[in-house]
């Protein structure tokens, strides 16, 4: 289980706390968010499951993967809408392009549980690299009032910025072997 920590110039007013879990292994992942103080999170409306761009202007969850000792970056977005996104970068912001995965990611709609709203994200990572990768994971949480919070594993000096590789503090191990 991950907690992610708000961007100190962007505190939000109600939500308490963002949890990604993982669990499968780097071939194939399911993603588990949890939003703590969700009553008053913006819940973008149901869309129909498919790539999109801008998800990041309202609630959204975010995973960013380096391949270890390499400057590339892959970026996923996964919207409660149902709509998601993946890119390419070569380098920190540099020739962002789209990325052809196998498998469409599937995004079970969010579950309202108390005060918590979960979102499920299972996603097919056969088109990554190899090997170790270096890791983010980040929200955008916008809540009703239009208040938005920037949140990650860990931040960089300066405004928000998740592809900074000093947010990308964890591990996504390469699968194992036979």
């Amino acid at each position: 289980m991950f907690d992610l920590i708000p961007h100190p110039d962007t505190p939000p007013v109600s939500i308490r706390a963002v949890q990604i879990e993982l669990t499968g292994d780097a071939d194939e992942i399911l993603l588990t968010v949890k939003v703590d103080g969700a009553e008053n999170l913006a819940i973008p409306d149901w869309q129909t499951p498919t790539r999109a761009d801008n998800l990041w202007k309202a609630t959204c969850f975010e995973m960013f993967l380096n391949p270890a000792g390499t400057q590339q970056y892959f970026e996923f977005n996964f919207s409660p809408s149902s709509q998601w996104a993946a890119y390419k970068f070569d380098s920190y912001r540099h020739n962002m392009r789209n990325v052809h995965l196998p498998i469409d990611p599937h995004v079970e709609r969010g579950i309202e549980a108390g005060e918590d709203f979960v979102i499920e994200v299972d996603l097919d990572l056969t088109s990554i690299p190899p090997g170790s990768l270096n890791m983010n994971l980040s929200a955008v949480i916008e809540e009703l009032d239009g208040t938005k919070s920037y949140w990650a594993l860990a931040h960089a000096p300066g405004p928000p910025d998740f592809h900074n590789s000093d947010c990308f503090i964890a591990t996504l191990p390469a699968p194992n072997t036979p």
